[in-house]
């Protein structure tokens, strides 16, 4: 009885969303910001019309809460200047086919960002 109670508590927990960690190392010459975006569903990182700002030659980590398997893709383009840009834009809306990763939890994404 007890386990039966147990099994169903487990399967009525509603899915959790997985922490993972976007590692970028900005090699440019010039800052820039960052966005992360979903192809699963209508989401960005970080959200609510911000970016990550990364400075020129930083390394930073940002934590991202996402869906177990969501695939994620990166945009970037100099900070000021959203016309120089790298991975799917600052619009979402170039192609790219290596700027995207999966959500795997406790995991770690790096993106480099090179001149």
């Amino acid at each position: 009885m007890i386990r039966a109670l147990l099994a169903t508590l487990l399967l009525a927990t509603p899915a959790q969303a997985d922490d993972m960690s976007v590692f970028v190392r900005n090699q440019r010459s010039q800052g820039v910001a960052l966005e992360l975006f979903s192809r699963d569903r209508d989401t960005v990182w970080p959200g609510g019309d911000k970016v990550f700002l990364i400075r020129p030659g930083a390394r930073k980590s940002v934590p991202i809460s996402c869906n177990p398997g969501e695939n994620i893709c990166w945009g970037a383009w100099v900070n000021g200047d959203d016309q120089v840009s790298a991975g799917v834009g600052p619009d979402n809306d170039q192609p790219c086919n290596s700027c995207c990763f999966i959500c795997v939890e406790h995991s770690t994404e790096t993106i480099d960002l090179a001149e």
